[in-house]
């Protein structure tokens, strides 16, 4: 009876202090999300408002000033050069390589795929799976929910609109859209002018 009476006491002392931390955890996550606000006009989930996307960046070893989602996905072989932003939602698989340039944009939601299981699918588990490199140049913007196939090289300073399946490589200079995606025009770039020129139809 004694135990019991003692036990049940530990517990009443264990659950005080978890809602005792609960309420401390609450009113932290209600001031960083204040303070998100406030300073930049967006309420961000808990993870993003406590780990810091320039620190992930780093410890993935992306390049100076790049910064990654903590609910971003990253496999195998990835490099980033300076400066790029990998937006929310991403997922990079690395598993056949992937080079990213600098000063890239990585919208929300891509799905870059070095390696695919088709094969392996199609043969019932007998054929292993193929990975080939994905190469993106330098100032590059690949919008949002865009997916680039393994094996493609997007060329420098080249755009990829939104919702686009990339399975061909795209020269420099590109302005590519579609499922799947083809070259629609060109970039022109000047010091900080920067044009997007559609061929004529």
């Amino acid at each position: 009876m004694v135990a019991t009476a003692v036990h049940v006491m530990t517990m009443d002392v264990k659950t005080d202090e978890l809602r005792l931390w609960l309420e401390h955890a609450r009113r932290v996550h209600e001031e960083l999300r204040a303070e998100m606000r406030d300073q930049f006009s967006r309420d961000l989930p808990l993870e993003e408002l406590l780990f810091d996307r320039w620190e992930r960046a780093r410890s993935l070893g992306f390049g100076e000033g790049a910064s990654i989602y903590h609910n971003s996905y990253v496999f195998g072989r990835v490099e980033v050069g300076a400066g790029t932003w990998v937006g929310p939602f991403t997922i990079l698989d690395g598993s056949g390589g992937i080079v990213i340039g600098d000063h890239c944009s990585i919208s929300a939601g891509v799905q870059i795929y070095s390696h695919d299981s088709v094969k392996w699918a199609l043969s019932g588990g007998v054929a292993d799976y193929e990975t080939s490199p994905v190469t993106i140049g330098r100032a590059c913007y690949i919008g949002p929910n865009s997916v680039i196939a393994r094996g493609v090289t997007i060329g420098d300073h080249s755009v990829v609109g939104a919702h686009s399946f990339v399975n061909r490589d795209l020269p420099p200079y590109s302005v590519a859209f579609g499922a799947p995606c083809r070259v629609h025009g060109h970039v022109r770039v000047d010091g900080d002018r920067v044009e997007l020129v559609m061929d004529e139809t």
